[in-house]
């Protein structure tokens, strides 16, 4: 949502994420449609799944090395053929410690699979699990919490019971994140990373 604040006018970020799908679900609601209907040769296509493709629901769930990876392929093939540059990124961490200040993998074997259906299809790949990991360890169990969405009773309006969500991002979070994905394409040496700000 804030990736946009990173680049200059050379750069327009068509933002099509939607809270809770998958892999699967994306492509089975049409959503999928809508990004090809809009690439242009020469476009980016960010694609990041892995949250909830862990979940169980059938209209979810996906199997990280063989129904996810078939996806992220077909999400890839797809936006070659408009020309455009697909970018494969891994989930980032979820902030769950165990007793000894350890944070858990969460994604288990998706962040593999990622980079394994980047790797295969020729796609360039973010680590962006590797990257909010080693942000978050730093930041330590309460440091972290500034990062994702961690808010009192009557502190928020858009909260008003608050709430301590491990998963999703506060907005200053997310500008940290976003961050770490310019990180990423600076590294790749993509192109578009002249039009970085």
């Amino acid at each position: 949502m804030v990736l946009q604040e990173f680049f200059n006018d050379n750069v327009k970020v068509h933002n099509h994420a939607v809270n809770g799908r998958s892999s699967k679900s994306f492509m089975t609601e049409g959503r999928w449609k809508a990004v090809m209907d809009s690439l242009k040769k020469g476009d980016y296509v960010i694609i990041q799944f892995g949250h909830n493709d862990e979940k169980a629901d059938t209209a979810r769930h996906t199997d990280p090395f063989t129904t996810y990876k078939e996806l992220l392929k077909f999400y890839i093939e797809e936006s070659r053929s408009k020309g455009a540059l697909p970018v494969i990124c891994s989930s980032i961490v979820r902030r769950h410690f165990d007793a000894d200040g350890n944070l858990k993998n969460t994604h288990g074997d998706y962040i593999i699979a990622a980079r394994q259906a980047a790797d295969e299809n020729g796609a360039y790949f973010i680590d962006m699990e590797a990257k909010t990991r080693r942000l978050v360890l730093d930041a330590g169990r309460e440091g972290s919490k500034s990062i994702y969405l961690f808010c009192k009773p009557g502190e928020y309006s858009g909260r008003p019971n608050g709430v301590q969500d491990s998963t999703h991002l506060s907005l200053s979070g997310a500008r940290i994140v976003a961050g770490l994905f310019t990180d990423g394409v600076k590294e790749l040496k993509l192109p578009v990373a002249s039009s970085l700000k």
